[in-house]
């Protein structure tokens, strides 16, 4: 079959059948070959290629083996099914023909033209009836999530409504549901329950807090209502309610803090909104139609400045504005004790307010609000509500996301009820103070970053709670089943073997690019030989570079302090450990540079993809110098070790960039999640500077020395680094092993300041590397899938046998 691009990559709860695992997706896929569309069911054997981001939106696939499926059980419905296929690592050519793939023509088995399946955004199992977000089941996803709809401007019969304190003491006694007029003061994010063997077509909840002058109780949204008023319904919206029905309340559910407003809260029973038995009535009230002698509350916020933070109790609640200057890249973590693929999606977030040296430091979760979420860049106005507070002993307090969190950039502000709080003006009137320019100076976007750092000891409860240490062979399981984007922290015991100073090149150049073929249902993407640079005339390592690096620009003066200048080594050229090699080093590279397709409007983002590619067998530190410390007795070791996990190395996502106006669209695209639909974007042509000095490349020795692994430190040079912020800062000697504990170079420059630190060059960092010599060490991991066949491994911290504790 002629090549194809993949269009739309969509995801539903499997139809149950005998023998499949339980909680497992399936997938449509839209290609298209420029003159038609087909819509495809996924063969579950590819499922995993979906799962590793291998096949995705904005990439061409050749189709090589596929069928037609009849549906026995219903009259005039089939769909393709695709069983075998290549996925092109280069840029899409079919996509580049295309402007808006919905107007081309659907291709559909003669006699099934009328099927509406077929034509609509629904699944192809005809026993589903919506799709799920491809990455989690927090976000609305396809046509039938409503949203903007007029209020109703019908005239309402406010005589006969009741309160709802009212319904708090009648809850147990015969009553009739009088109709409700009520305000939403808190939002929820959306909850999806489905399962197999659940009869509902769309199984969603979603909790709202509403209110009237004698206080506040729960409301629950429940299934098709979901889709039809979840994207309606928001703070401050009034509500006319009739035929709801009363229930009493779930205890263990999450609740937003309240005390701000000041009224009586009603916990006991809670509104139920059904679709049917009985079929609820909503009405949206039109705010041009809201009567002050309703007496419905205003909407009150409880905003903190920066500078009160550390004030606040641990887990107590409270809203925050402030102006982005940092943005993460979209990772995912596995839901706990929820079966497979169930995943939440996060991101790290910096904001200031002016009124402390110290940014807001944001665990922010998905709230069900993907189109904002996916936009926050550095220079916006962010406003988070309902976020919880979480002290670090030894670190600066951060906010995470609570289930009632809400947030909003710019472009979202207008009708909000907070503009008018005085917080958030004192805060407008201080941005009107700031020069863009300068602010400029200290944004970032993506890369690696954690928050908050490991706690100066290690304990054995740690390890069961907080921490997993695992054994070496299980860390092979771990990263082999990771999938895209997907962030684990763990520990590991053992040694480190080998220590190397990778420099990096300073002018990378876009290589060639191939087609990586997919030439079977079971084929593992994730199975490859992945190997770095060896030190050592007696080591057997496959040279095989993953990516150069970019970072901020912010201590270009110590960065030349600190070069040295190091003989160039040679390269060997043998294969890592017994990992098999089911793909060349060649072809592991080429996942770089599958991105979003469009030749023009994407230039920008393909060449943040492609920068750093080398070519099958070419040395990639041909042009850079390199330095490095190994155990004297590692050459022993390495020929008794059973398996090398070479997966560490160095990818450009792992770096985080300088943020430009200029390049917003593409630094967007590069730091989230791969989209579900292919829409064509226009983008910068001009990347940001590539900033970064170097990286360590540390060899782990597992405790019994049969395993070894690969992974990466990059140590935190300049206070203006994201990392920096809330990085404890006690003094040390710069040594090689206090430098993988610390997580920095101490002290940190400081460009801000025009400080002229001499900052420890890696040769003299290196030179006391000798006592990691047989040193037991428990080294902390941060394992992230960045797509394809890319995972992060990134050391977090190391310590030493005086840092760990059984107790």
């Amino acid at each position: 079959m002629e090549d194809n691009s993949s269009s739309s990559s969509v995801r539903y709860l499997s139809e149950q059948t005998e023998g499949q695992q339980l909680d497992s997706y399936s997938y449509d896929v839209t290609v298209t070959d420029g003159v038609w569309r087909a819509k495809c069911f996924l063969h579950p054997s590819l499922n995993h290629l979906v799962h590793s981001n291998s096949l995705k939106t904005g990439s061409d696939i050749s189709i090589t083996q596929c069928s037609f499926v009849y549906n026995e059980r219903r009259l005039g419905h089939g769909y393709i099914c695709i069983e075998q296929l290549r996925c092109a690592a280069k840029r899409s050519a079919v996509l580049a023909r295309v402007n808006t793939v919905s107007s081309l023509p659907m291709l559909v088995k003669q006699g099934m033209e009328r099927s509406v399946v077929l034509q609509s955004d629904v699944p192809l199992q005809v026993s589903r009836k919506h799709y799920l977000s491809l990455w989690n089941n927090d976000d609305p996803e396809g046509d039938i999530w409503m949203s903007g709809s007029p209020s109703a401007d019908t005239v309402l019969d406010v005589s006969k409504v009741t309160l709802l304190s009212s319904l708090d003491s009648s809850f147990k006694n015969t009553w009739k549901p009088l109709p409700l007029l009520v305000k939403i003061i808190h939002k929820s994010r959306l909850r999806y329950y489905g399962k197999f063997g659940l009869k509902i077509d769309y199984p969603y909840q979603a909790y709202f807090e509403v209110a009237d002058q004698s206080g506040t109780m729960s409301l629950v949204l429940w299934n098709e209502l979901c889709p039809e008023f979840y994207q309606r319904l928001n703070v401050g919206t009034v509500l006319y309610l009739q035929n709801y029905t009363l229930k009493q309340s779930y205890s263990n559910r999450s609740r937003p803090q309240m005390d701000h407003h000041r009224m009586k809260t009603f916990n006991s029973v809670e509104i139920c909104l059904n679709p049917r038995n009985p079929a609820s009535v909503i009405t949206v009230v039109s705010p041009k139609s809201i009567l002050p002698q309703w007496g419905l509350p205003d909407i009150s916020y409880q905003f903190t400045a920066r500078s009160e933070l550390e004030k606040l109790a641990n887990n107590s609640a409270c809203d925050i504005i402030g102006l982005v200057t940092f943005v993460g890249r979209v990772e995912r973590v596995k839901s706990k004790g929820k079966g497979p693929e169930k995943f939440w999606t996060y991101r790290w977030v910096h904001a200031v307010d002016g009124t402390s040296d110290h940014p807001f430091i944001l665990e922010l979760f998905s709230t069900s609000q993907a189109e904002i979420f996916s936009h926050i860049c550095p220079m916006t106005y962010l406003v988070c509500t309902q976020m919880r507070v979480c002290h670090v002993e030894g670190s600066l307090p951060y906010l995470t996301s609570s289930c009632e969190t809400e947030t909003f950039i710019t472009g979202y502000h207008k009708g909000q009820p907070y503009v008018n709080d005085p917080r958030v003006k004192s805060f407008i009137q201080w941005t009107k103070t700031l020069k863009d320019n300068v602010v400029l100076q200290k944004t970032a976007v993506g890369g690696y970053y954690r928050y908050p750092r490991p706690p100066a000891m290690f304990t054995q409860s740690m390890a069961d709670a907080q921490v997993p240490l695992v054994a070496a062979a299980d860390l092979k399981r771990e990263l082999e089943t990771l999938q895209y984007r997907e962030h684990k922290k763990l520990a590991i015991q053992g040694q480190i073997a080998v220590v190397q100073y990778m420099e990096t090149p300073k002018t990378p150049e876009p290589q060639g690019l191939k087609d990586k073929e997919v030439p079977s249902a079971s084929t593992d993407v994730c199975d490859q030989t992945v190997t770095y640079p060896s030190h050592s005339s007696t080591a057997k390592q496959t040279l095989v570079e993953s990516s150069t690096s970019h970072c901020i620009d912010s201590s270009s003066e110590s960065r030349r302090k600190r070069r040295i200048q190091m003989s160039k080594t040679t390269q060997s050229s043998l294969n890592c450990g017994n990992i098999p090699a089911k793909r060349n080093a060649g072809r592991k590279n080429t996942d770089e540079g599958e991105e979003q397709a469009e030749e023009e409007s994407n230039s920008a983002f393909e060449e943040v993809q492609q920068v750093g590619l080398s070519l099958e067998g070419e040395n990639p530190h041909s042009d850079s110098n390199d330095l490095s410390w190994e155990s004297s007795s590692w050459a022993k070791q390495q020929q008794e070790v059973s398996e090398h996990l070479c997966q560490g190395g160095l990818w450009q996502d792992s770096i985080c960039r300088r943020f430009t106006l200029d390049e917003k669209n593409v630094l967007l695209q590069w730091s989230n999640l791969q989209p579900t639909r292919w829409t064509p974007l226009r983008t910068a042509d001009a990347l940001s500077p590539v900033l970064c000095p170097g990286y360590y490349h540390v060899t782990i020795l597992g405790i019994n020395k049969q395993i070894a692994v690969d992974a990466v430190y990059i140590p935190v040079v300049s206070s203006s680094e994201p990392q920096a912020v809330g990085l404890p800062q006690d003094p040390h000697g710069n040594t090689m092993l206090s430098c993988l504990s610390s997580g920095f170079l101490c002290p940190l420059s400081n460009t801000a300041n025009n400080s002229e630190e001499t900052l420890s060059s890696p040769e003299e960092i290196l030179a006391t590397a000798s006592e990691l010599e047989d040193t037991h060490v428990v080294c902390i991991l941060d394992l992230c899938h960045l797509g394809g066949d890319k995972v992060e491994v990134m050391i977090s911290k190391v310590y030493r046998l005086t840092e760990v504790s059984l107790d």
